[in-house]
């Protein structure tokens, strides 16, 4: 502040005193000022944004409007990314995967006997399958190997669905099985099963239907994408098991059309079934029996589905 807001007469006696204490608070007050402003600088550059932009912040992260930086949202997390169409190709698929026969239909051979329609004749409603020498049923087999392909599939993000998981009485009939694939609206569907012929003959097949048109039967939209999903499997399943094809039947290439299985006469889907070996060949039984072998053999079946659902089949 300047002195002329004062009003006292020059040369008075009250005067005095006040000269000598105006350059007294002048200085004061110029002190306190500074302070003042050392203090406003202090608090002015511990909020300057520049210092929070200098470490990867802002302002809106001193408002709390994003995570700290040490705590990311788990969808920018490179260690754990979203489900692709990579990593879960067949997300949005159905697959029904059906375990040949039932370890239950030995005990209920008048059930299991009875004829269903298979719309180009009568077959019985269902068997009890075949087993190795030293008694490993095929029923067994079958569920067992369809649990490790559900498994690999799911991982992929099918939907997977099984006519039976070995809880039922008995059956299902062959009939129903086709009706299981039919009601799910499968994308693709699978029928496993181990051979029963002489020893000496070895290998897998893939059995396709034919074109049936009688009756129930009606398979005429089915029998390019059965072929199709056939040869997918052959491959994929020779490649992961090392397998040959089987040298009983057929031309040696591991396929086989036929028009006598109700599962694949009545199906309104692509759909086979896989020979996975002969039960009755030793060597053959060996590898059927060995879990290390079961493991891979699901891994080349679900490759198989997968290359055919992804248009590679």
């Amino acid at each position: 502040m300047s002195n002329e807001g004062f009003s006292k007469r020059p040369g008075s006696s009250r005067d005095r005193p006040a000269r000598v204490a105006m350059p007294m608070l002048a200085v004061l007050a110029a002190a306190v000022l500074a302070l003042l402003g050392v203090a406003a600088w202090l608090l002015w550059g511990a909020a300057d944004p520049g210092d929070a932009d200098a470490t990867g912040g802002g302002p809106d992260d001193r408002a709390g409007t994003h995570a700290p930086p040490s705590s990311p949202p788990a969808s920018r997390d490179p260690h754990t990314p979203g489900p692709t169409r990579e990593s879960a190709p067949l997300r949005g698929r159905t697959v029904v995967v059906d375990p040949g026969h039932n370890p239950h239909n030995r005990d209920h051979p008048g059930k299991i006997s009875r004829p269903v329609d298979i719309g180009t004749g009568k077959k019985e409603c269902d068997t009890t399958g075949t087993a190795t020498n030293s008694g490993y049923a095929e029923a067994e087999f079958t569920l067992d190997l369809a649990r490790r392909v559900r498994t690999a599939l799911q991982a992929r993000g099918a939907t997977v669905k099984f006519t039976h998981d070995g809880k039922t009485p008995y059956g299902p009939c062959v009939d129903e099985r086709a009706q299981k694939g039919n009601s799910a609206k499968a994308d693709a569907v699978i029928s496993l099963h181990a051979d029963g012929a002489p020893s000496g003959a070895r290998g897998f097949h893939v059995i396709l239907p034919a074109s049936v048109h009688k009756g129930d039967a009606d398979t005429r939209r089915i029998v390019g994408p059965s072929r199709r999903l056939g040869t997918a499997v052959r491959d994929n399943f020779r490649e992961a098991t090392d397998e040959r094809p089987a040298n009983y039947l057929g031309d040696g290439k591991g396929l086989d059309t036929r028009e006598d299985l109700g599962g694949l006469n009545l199906s309104r889907v692509p759909k086979v079934f896989l020979e996975c070996g002969n039960m009755r060949d030793a060597r053959d039984a060996a590898h059927l029996t060995s879990v290390k072998w079961r493991e891979k053999a699901a891994h080349g079946i679900s490759d198989g589905i997968t290359a055919f659902l992804r248009g590679k089949g």
